[in-house]
């Protein structure tokens, strides 16, 4: 971590979901690189970062439009897969220097450990979800799949896409949502007070009652209408934590 005082905020996305098809989301994407960042110690990227990633051999101008911004930025980016891009590997770590970070992951900011995740494995009262989660997952799966031609693994994708939206369309809101008792055991297994997730598209800042503490879970937001970031920064108390959006044109 850098000592520049004019670096110390570490800054926090995901669900951005890039895609072609929402240039206005990338636009805002590469407009907060090159603006929002002047004072960042380090970008955190906690998965859903592409709508799909086929592998890292589907290099389309758009993919490479994204991996060429990235590769621009002077300071750390870490990167989780969501379950949209759970196939981003190591090409296309050493393409953009990202570094890869399991889910889950602690990492101490300013003092503080920050539990991060990406969401998803805490929605467990969604069955179906987990069941198809465990299989994609699965590195017998994975190198199956990315074995198959580009064309084949897009059209198997957008078949589980539609699968995803008939999914959600009929399935309870609460249980898409994170499971508290789920949330509870995370955070007491690692032993900490502060989690910073996505994947619900729900962004919020949760109290949460911890068998050591009183907790904090924050949720950061998807890309759509409003571009949604968290801050991690220092005071005179420790690691301060701020949940923020845009407007997206």
């Amino acid at each position: 971590m850098t000592n520049d005082p004019e670096r110390m905020h570490h800054y926090f996305i995901s669900d951005l979901h890039l895609d072609p098809s929402q240039p206005e989301i990338r636009d805002a994407f590469v407009h907060f690189l090159q603006n929002q960042l002047a004072d960042a110690a380090s970008l955190y990227i906690l998965g859903d970062f592409f709508e799909v990633w086929l592998g890292d051999d589907d290099d389309d101008a758009f993919n490479l439009e994204i991996i060429a911004n990235l590769k621009k930025l002077t300071i750390p980016v870490y990167i989780m897969h969501g379950n949209r891009d759970f196939l981003l590997g190591d090409k296309f770590c050493q393409e953009t220097n990202c570094v890869l970070l399991a889910d889950p992951t602690v990492v101490e900011l300013f003092g503080t450990q920050f539990l991060l995740m990406h969401g998803d494995s805490l929605c467990t009262r969604d069955e179906t979800y987990m069941t198809t989660r465990k299989a994609f997952r699965d590195p017998l799966f994975q190198k199956d799949f990315l074995s198959k031609p580009l064309a084949e693994r897009k059209a198997f994708a957008q078949s589980i896409r539609d699968q995803s939206k008939e999914h959600m369309q009929s399935s309870v809101e609460e249980i898409m949502d994170v499971t508290p008792e789920e949330v509870i055991a995370e955070m007491e297994q690692h032993g900490v007070n502060q989690l910073i997730h996505g994947h619900t598209h729900r962004p919020a800042h949760h109290s949460v009652k911890l068998s050591h503490g009183q907790g904090s879970r924050y949720v950061m937001g998807d890309w759509t209408e409003l571009g949604w970031y968290l801050v991690v920064s220092d005071s005179a108390s420790g690691a301060q934590v701020a949940l923020k959006s845009f407007r997206i044109a």
